[in-house]
């Protein structure tokens, strides 16, 4: 009997765990009246601060195209407002308003202790080792 390709079942292990981990992710947003991309640029400006629109998309893994409209649900919930750029007229930045700050210090907290259960299984030196080794997925699969 053959043994199964210890790689072929990495891969189906790192889907299957990415896709639950997205759906803790979803539903906690959803619980705030949030969709996940929404939450992504809501986090990125809470905890980085006003950013050109042009360079959210890269950061938090969002095509481009749908950036001015994930900006533009933000703007008309009151979460975050846009600004010109003095000396650049081409860049607009997209913060965060009073009220997305405000919602983001209610909903943080328990936002990260969500995630910190999905990786209560794991000591430091483990999560610390899976990151590592994943990044290397990543990157090889950028070569190929």
């Amino acid at each position: 009997m053959e043994l199964p390709n210890r790689n072929l079942k990495a891969v189906t292990v790192i889907i299957r765990a990415a896709d639950a981990v997205r759906e803790v992710i979803k539903s906690d947003a959803a619980s705030n009246g949030l969709n996940p991309t929404e939450f992504s640029v809501l986090e990125l400006l809470y905890h980085q601060g006003r950013q050109p629109i042009q360079s959210i998309g890269k950061k938090v893994l969002i095509a481009s195209s749908s950036i001015t409209y994930v900006v533009d649900k933000l703007e008309a919930k009151n979460f975050v407002r846009r600004s010109e750029c003095a000396e650049d007229r081409r860049v607009t930045y997209a913060e965060l308003t009073e009220e997305g700050k405000g919602l983001m210090d209610r909903i943080w907290p328990e936002h990260e202790n969500k995630i910190n259960e999905l990786f209560a299984g794991l000591t430091v030196e483990e999560t610390e080792a899976m990151i590592s080794d994943l990044k290397k997925v990543g990157y090889q699969a950028l070569k190929i």
